[in-house]
């Protein structure tokens, strides 16, 4: 567990979920922790049967942040500052679980009185106690002042670069502030999409169809035990438009192709789907997100080369590998990124960002796209791709890139005609979130020309 999140024994009640949840609250908003390392930490000190809870507290406080803290600033009269952070949060959760669970208000103000006391916080419970019942009362007058205008529920920084560049912004902020829907990519090696979705239908899971030859959109999300075929690699979880990028690349039994930025490894094992007979490596800078690769190629009964390695530095890994003079047939380089497409499936993204964080992170993705240049044969290709939406790190990337690299050169994309009509961007082609869709995500396809 991180530091500030007691454990918390296997017989957990529910009033430890909300212990936990604050803990977790706080260690993002205060201390610049991400829920995707906070959440699985605590999973190992609840029962199964809380976890959901336990994430839909987390992520929803993070998704509504601002209006929470609105309503907060109408019931508390002086800010809650230093220690009593604490309190802040506590109140933040309170009020998620009024408005917007099924927990009966009288007892979300009850649990969470409690839940201060489990935090040493026995010197406030008064104070909680106050301010929720307050709400309670007020609460129609309260809202109607927090809600008098329409509210983005994003940093202003980022709302102002959305506004620059879509004509559409008001629809990105609106998908971004939705639960995100669960689509899966059926493996055709061991089952026809239609065939799948008939399995789906009989344990009685609804799921549509689109354009992509391998995806699933389902009605509900749901977990994947409950799946057919999961255990045995007959179906993964992955967003619509993330499975384009190893359509795209178009893998080739024989290829020598290298996955960089692999983990979790959906993308890995999507090209290992489409060219089974490839050599592929798996390459990634944290060795502990490797083990989620290593797991996904487990389940799909795939092989490939694992690495840890830094994609600024192929010189390194690849000497491991004993390949130093190797070139590969294609490149898959995802991008680290922003992250700004995906924010509906990662809310804490928005208050762990900062705008400065872009111009570190363009640099990042200049140095390992010409590193990665290096390496890739005459006639090969790179396809590159981001979950990002902001144009300095895809259209505006691509472009300077072009523009240096005399022996790069832009090609189409094959897309079906419906998809590209959904492109936002001239140069490469920009997804953004579409609320019953996909994530945002950006393509560029470069070819190496032959000297």
């Amino acid at each position: 567990m991180n530091k500030g999140v007691k454990k918390t024994s296997q017989k957990s009640t529910a009033l430890s979920v909300r212990t936990v949840a604050v803990q977790i609250i706080f260690q993002v908003l205060e201390q610049g922790k991400s829920l995707s390392v906070l959440l699985p930490e605590a999973q190992s000190s609840l029962k199964a049967q809380d976890l959901p809870l336990l994430q839909e507290i987390c992520f929803g406080v993070c998704r509504v942040l601002p209006r929470l803290e609105q309503i907060v600033a109408q019931l508390v009269d002086k800010p809650l500052r230093g220690k009593k952070r604490i309190v802040h949060c506590l109140l933040l959760v309170g009020l998620y679980q009024i408005l917007y669970t099924r927990i009966p208000a009288y007892a979300a103000v009850d649990e969470v009185v409690s839940t201060a006391k489990s935090l040493q916080l026995q010197s406030f419970q008064g104070l909680v106690n106050a301010v929720l019942r307050r709400f309670l009362r007020e609460q129609d007058g309260i809202l109607a002042k927090v809600d008098k205008h329409w509210q983005t529920l994003h940093p202003d920084w980022l709302v102002n670069k959305l506004k620059k560049a879509y004509a559409n912004w008001r629809d990105i902020i609106d998908a971004n502030n939705q639960k995100p829907p669960m689509w899966l990519r059926v493996n055709l090696q061991k089952n026809t999409l239609e065939a799948y979705r008939t399995l789906l239908t009989e344990q009685q899971i609804d799921s549509q169809v689109t354009s992509h030859p391998q995806a699933l959109g389902l009605a509900q999300p749901t977990a994947v035990q409950h799946l057919p075929c999961f255990a045995d690699g007959g179906v993964t979880v992955q967003d619509l438009h993330a499975q384009w990028a190893a359509l795209l690349l178009q893998p080739q039994n024989g290829e020598l192709i290298l996955d960089a930025c692999a983990a979790p490894g959906s993308k890995t094992t999507h090209i290992l789907e489409l060219a089974p007979q490839a050599e592929v490596i798996a390459l990634d800078v944290e060795e502990s997100r490797l083990q989620r690769v290593k797991e996904n190629l487990a389940r799909m009964q795939q092989q490939a080369t694992v690495i840890c390695g830094d994609a600024t530095q192929p010189q390194e890994w690849l000497a491991k590998l004993g390949k130093s003079a190797v070139r590969f047939d294609r490149i898959l380089l995802d991008a680290p990124c922003s992250a700004t497409g995906v924010i509906r499936r990662h809310p804490d993204i928005k208050w762990l960002r900062k705008e400065t964080d872009i111009d570190q992170l363009v640099a990042l993705q200049e140095q390992i796209l010409h590193e990665l240049w290096q390496y890739l044969k005459p006639n090969g290709v790179l396809l590159y791709a981001t979950c990002s939406v902001l144009a300095e790190e895809n259209s505006r990337q691509i472009s300077r890139f072009l523009q240096q690299t005399p022996d790069a050169e832009l090609v189409e994309l094959a897309l079906p005609a419906e998809v590209l009509a959904q492109n936002q961007s001239a140069v490469g082609f920009q997804f953004i979130p579409q609320a019953d869709g996909g994530d945002g995500f950006y393509y560029a396809k470069l070819v190496k020309r032959q000297s």
